[in-house]
């Protein structure tokens, strides 16, 4: 949806606006390259980066991605008022942070051993 509304952006640039690191964006873009809805193609200004393109066929998407996105809204939250959904944004922006923060640095296996007590039951 970002690439709609933007000019060809360099792969980086959509990693950070994702919040994302490069191995999962270079992933993403492939996915939608595959079928034709992304290109890539070299950045003429810097020839290290990659810059990613809707395609026709990703334009084509639009209207129907956006009907959808307008269902979804409405089946969530059109029954809250404005402030409690600004309330809920808020709530889960900080639920976030609170996550990216418990797992800064963590490499996924930590607490995944049973303990020896526990495990003998």
């Amino acid at each position: 949806m970002h690439l709609w509304d933007t000019a060809p952006q360099r792969q980086s640039d959509l990693a950070a606006e994702f919040d994302t690191d490069s191995a999962s964006m270079t992933r993403t873009v492939q996915r939608l390259e595959r079928p034709g809805f992304v290109r890539r193609r070299p950045d003429p200004t810097d020839g290290r980066a990659t810059l990613v393109e809707a395609t026709a066929a990703g334009l084509a998407l639009r209207s129907r991605i956006e009907q959808l996105w307008n269902e979804l809204e409405a089946d969530t939250v059109d029954d809250m008022p404005t402030s409690q959904q600004r309330q809920l944004l808020r709530g889960l922006a900080r639920l976030e942070t609170n996550l990216s923060s418990a797992t800064a640095g963590d490499t996924g296996l930590a607490g995944c051993a049973p303990d020896a007590d526990r495990s003998r039951g």
